[in-house]
């Protein structure tokens, strides 16, 4: 077992002010680049979609162009599918996953979905969460809880208001996640110096499983994508409380969430299908390569379902 990482910035039992998270960000360095690995991607599709910026990211170090893909046949009678990653910039395989994804309908001129539904997706909405692999982003603000009016998350706030100024009809919202050990051995003990509250470690789920809606589960679309995932690799047991993460799974692989109530992207639009993926990247099951697979049967799983049944 990896041993969790003492967070030492500021004084046990007193929450950060503006100085203690200044020392936080002036402590992370850059390990990846989102000019190579990401942009470069981007700008391999942007003969077959309509690549958009739709804003910035400013550090005060550095400014990040903020993408979205979208079809080029848009079609306003066409129902919108929204896919997004990189929420949480660590979580590697929910940003290649999208990107991949768009290259398979790329490579495929008479795709079925793109025929069907109206393409949007942003591959990366935290470039520097990217580039320093973390969960929250220069200002020690989880863009994921941040999903609300006047959030304090450049990430978020740019990502709703280029949504809402689209004023699409969404029929469903894919959200690409992780989890992953370092939730346990890095960014729990950063929330909890962070925050001066206590956080308890979590059993990490060996393997996929979805988050849906508590408000509207879509109790078969999950369970479809569930399906289709499960022909790529290896869905998340229950633990022996029958939860995962502490919630209770509600079927095989599926725990639900408050979306909208807790400020998270999955609850960014109105849709009546939205899920959130978490795939298990330190599984000894697993590669790169299956994760990022296990995004995209997540995608086609929720689109293929949705064809059949909408």
């Amino acid at each position: 077992m990896t041993k969790n990482k003492q967070c030492t910035i500021g004084i046990s039992g007193r929450k950060w002010g503006d100085a203690q998270k200044k020392q936080w960000f002036l402590q992370q360095t850059v390990k990846r680049s989102y000019q190579e690995q990401v942009l470069s991607e981007i700008d391999n599709l942007k003969h077959s979609f309509d690549v958009v910026q739709y804003g910035v990211l400013d550090t005060g170090v550095r400014r990040y162009p903020l993408y979205a893909i979208k079809s080029k046949n848009w079609q306003y009678n066409k129902k919108t599918v929204l896919v997004t990653g990189g929420v949480h910039g660590y979580e590697t395989s929910g940003i290649h996953g999208a990107l991949r994804f768009l290259q398979n309908e790329k490579s495929n001129p008479h795709s079925k979905y793109q025929a069907s539904f109206n393409l949007l997706v942003v591959p990366c909405i935290s470039p520097w969460g990217y580039e320093t692999i973390n969960r929250w982003n220069h200002k020690a603000i989880d863009p994921n809880r941040s999903f609300y009016d006047n959030s304090p998350a450049q990430e978020s706030a740019a990502l709703m208001a280029y949504v809402q100024s689209l004023n699409l009809n969404v029929l469903v919202h894919v959200d690409l996640h992780e989890t992953t050990d370092t939730d346990n051995t890095e960014f729990r003990p950063a929330l909890a110096a962070r925050d001066a509250i206590e956080q308890k470690t979590w059993n990490i789920p060996d393997g996929f499983y979805l988050v849906g809606d508590a408000i509207q589960p879509q109790e078969k679309f999950q369970s479809a994508i569930i399906n289709s995932v499960e022909k790529i690799t290896h869905i998340a047991p229950p633990d022996d409380d029958g939860k995962l993460i502490g919630v209770p799974v509600e079927q095989k692989g599926v725990i639900n969430y408050a979306g909208k109530a807790l400020g998270l992207c999955m609850g960014l639009t109105c849709a009546p299908y939205v899920t959130t993926t978490e795939v298990y990247p330190d599984s000894t099951k697993v590669d790169d390569e299956n994760c990022i697979l296990a995004q995209v049967a997540a995608i086609t799983g929720a689109l293929d379902y949705l064809m059949a049944n909408e």
